[in-house]
């Protein structure tokens, strides 16, 4: 990250929750731009680029998960989702559509500024060296493990925050097998049965750009017992 201090889009409908959001955001040395619901985020993501987004699932007209959906079709902008719900299913609902994290309501200030740091130290971080890449070759997709890009021919593939850091941690042992509890240990989540479902998602949404036939994947393998395993060619 830049010395520029990250720009976060906070949308949610209540007005109250918009205003103390972006105060104590602000507080804490971020840029903060925030928008009252789905239609007026849209408007301002036309023009702007953000370094994470805070969005509240529950809202009139288009909600959060929609919204996000949207998003991942274009940018792999970081997304917080802050949902009312805080049952596991619907925190996998929000997973499965393109979110890093989430946070049941209510919460913390404080709680909400760790998860944001935490997803903004995930991002790959800029790397202008000029040596020769270490590059991954997973059939048509090239790794490239020091600047954390992913290729496709000539076509990047876009990678989310969560997406990023798996690869990451993957890279860094290839062929060998890495448990579901140390993935949620190195994402920084918290530990628990519910986290390592979260994980699943993760993998699943990671095959999907990486393997041919994510139902049957020859790259990120599941090794029964033992977690998954990158197995490049």
């Amino acid at each position: 990250m830049s010395d520029v201090a990250p720009h976060l889009l906070i949308v949610d409908d209540d007005e109250r929750i918009r205003g103390l959001l972006r105060t104590f955001l602000m507080r804490n040395g971020f840029l903060v731009t925030a928008a009252r619901d789905a239609a007026h985020a849209r408007r301002i993501l036309a023009g702007l680029d953000f370094d994470l987004i805070v969005l509240d699932v529950m809202m009139p007209g288009e909600d959060g998960m929609s919204l996000t959906r949207a998003i991942r079709e274009t940018s792999v902008t970081p997304v917080l989702l802050l949902t009312a719900r805080g049952e596991t299913g619907d925190r996998i609902a929000g997973l499965e559509a393109g979110a890093d994290d989430y946070l049941a309501k209510p919460f913390e200030p404080k709680e909400l500024l760790l998860r944001i740091n935490a997803i903004l130290r995930r991002m790959p971080a800029p790397d202008d060296s000029d040596s020769v890449p270490r590059v991954l070759h997973l059939g048509a997709i090239r790794y490239d493990i020091d600047r954390g890009e992913m290729w496709q021919g000539k076509d990047p593939v876009r990678l989310t925050a969560t997406e990023a850091q798996l690869m990451r941690i993957f890279s860094a042992s290839p062929g060998e097998p890495i448990t579901r509890a140390r993935l949620v240990e190195e994402l920084g989540r918290d530990k628990g049965q519910a986290q390592e479902r979260a994980v699943d998602v993760q993998i699943t949404r990671l095959r999907r750009k990486i393997e041919q036939d994510p139902k049957q994947p020859r790259y990120l393998q599941t090794v029964r017992g033992a977690g998954y395993m990158l197995a490049p060619d």
